[in-house]
């Protein structure tokens, strides 16, 4: 038995494609699938009869489509937000700077930036 998502290469109208398979009825009760192709519709009388294609993975992208990855933040950028500060004050109901005296967020950014012990940070 093929796995659910089955390629085929279809002998009727000659594409490479994937085997669509429908439930057949009698009543409310299954008594069987339907085997038929995706593309022209072309109806199987079983698994075997359909055969596979060649090329077994359907490849809409190359890796020359992929975007390069994106770097948000220089090295030193990123170690200066205020999560790693040691004036950031997390409790559940609210994030603060106690410097500052004021609501703050995990990922701002300050001039005043002290960076927390490296005991802190395990504890987090």
């Amino acid at each position: 038995m093929r796995e659910r998502a089955s390629r085929i290469s279809c002998p009727a109208c000659r594409n490479d494609t994937y085997m669509k398979r429908e439930p057949r009825y009698e009543g409310f009760k299954k008594v069987g699938e339907t085997l038929s192709c995706v593309d022209c519709g072309h109806v199987f009388e079983d698994e075997e009869s359909a055969p596979a294609a060649m090329n077994p993975a359907l490849s809409v992208f190359s890796d020359d489509d992929r975007s390069k990855q994106v770097r948000v933040f220089d090295d030193g950028e990123q170690a200066r937000i205020c999560r790693y500060c040691e004036h950031y004050v997390l409790n559940p109901f609210t994030q603060r700077c106690d410097l500052h005296n004021r609501e703050t967020e995990a990922t701002d950014t300050c001039e005043d930036f002290d960076r927390k012990e490296e005991s802190d940070k395990a504890s987090e």
